[in-house]
């Protein structure tokens, strides 16, 4: 019980704390449609670095150092996933002083326009981003899961009730009950947005209409909110020392990190994993230091291996990607051994990555 109280008590104190020299601003050039965040850290540079490095590659799809300018991509429709992205406003939360969360706003427009939040959580001592699974013990994971889905078939089914029990309910009534009866519940940590508070973990789970129905969503998107006390008993370790402000760092799985390292012992290389899915697929972006033009990579991570294809290009005869290369590989540590695989030659070089 002793424990219990002084992990409390150090959490309520350090959740006022921020980090003194951590400044974030707006990422130039700034224009109407793109403010997006950079972070100074005087502390730390390497750590600036790879946070700064990390949003730009992942939400911009653009390498800092390289030509162009960050907006270019994201304001033209030209990154992979095709939509004209526009950033409007960025907001550092108040957390405790080992996380940094940063609110993001924008509109991404593809068959339609439609307005977007999303949050970046980034461990301020490592500058590695905050996974949500990582921060809760195996063994707890599908109980966590399902306390999120309570409380969204708790949100919706009262919204239910209410509109029920309406007498001689219009037509749009009956249509926002259709949409609530067949609204989608069972959210997982695997791909949930959440952001840190002072002293609440939030998790934002995706509204019940689709965008053609969301005029009919009253309700929108459904936000969470567990205090850090309702889930001590889930915490991982490593949960345990980043809210509690320890600086002890314990592992953590390679999803949403970036690695660097050589290709044949010669050709320097930074990668940046994805997320790694429920069913164990990921996607990754990696690049040659010295032309950095980003290569697609996909694959699956199981029991520490990686087995990764790269593509080469599309074949409009066969209808499918041919690959560049195959790569194989083992997690050791903050380490990545393995070969990349030649698929025209069958040649293989050894690669080589360090967790940055």
């Amino acid at each position: 019980m002793k424990k219990k109280v002084l992990f409390f008590m150090l959490v309520s104190g350090l959740s006022f704390s921020q980090q003194k020299n951590l400044k974030i601003s707006d990422l130039q050039p700034k224009t109407k449609d793109f403010v997006f965040p950079v972070i100074s850290y005087s502390d730390n540079s390497g750590i600036e670095n790879k946070i700064n490095l990390f949003l730009q590659v992942s939400e911009l799809e653009y390498i800092p150092a390289s030509e162009g300018n960050p907006s270019e991509k994201v304001n033209a429709g030209a990154t992979s996933y095709a939509n004209y992205v526009y950033f409007y406003d960025w907001k550092k939360l108040e957390t405790p002083k080992n996380i940094l969360s940063i609110s993001i706003d924008g509109e991404a427009s593809g068959a339609y326009p439609e307005e977007f939040s999303d949050w970046k959580n980034f461990d301020m001592r490592t500058g590695n981003y905050i996974n949500a699974e990582d921060l809760f013990q195996a063994g707890t994971i599908k109980t966590v899961n399902g306390l999120i889905q309570k409380k969204i078939e708790k949100r919706v089914n009262n919204f239910l009730i209410k509109l029920k029990s309406q007498k001689n309910a219009s037509e749009e009534v009956q249509e926002q009950i259709g949409l609530y009866e067949g609204c989608f519940t069972d959210y997982t940590l695997n791909g949930i947005r959440y952001f840190f508070g002072k002293d609440k973990l939030t998790f934002v789970a995706g509204r019940c209409s689709n965008h053609a129905m969301r005029a009919l969503d009253d309700l929108g998107s459904h936000k969470l909110e567990f205090t850090y006390k309702e889930l001590e008993k889930y915490w991982s370790p490593y949960a345990k020392n980043l809210i509690s402000g320890s600086e002890k760092i314990d592992r953590t799985s390679p999803g949403n990190k970036l690695y660097k390292g050589k290709i044949d012992g010669k050709y320097p290389i930074t990668v940046l994993f994805n997320e790694i899915n429920e069913d164990d697929s990921f996607s990754a972006i990696y690049w040659y230091d010295k032309k950095k033009k980003q290569i697609n990579w996909r694959g699956e991570f199981v029991h520490d291996h990686f087995s990764i294809t790269e593509d080469g290009y599309h074949s409009e005869e066969l209808k499918q990607w041919i690959p560049r290369a195959l790569v194989e590989a083992d997690l050791k540590g903050n380490k990545i051994i393995g070969t990349w695989q030649d698929n025209k030659t069958k040649k293989y070089l050894t690669l080589e990555l360090e967790e940055l």
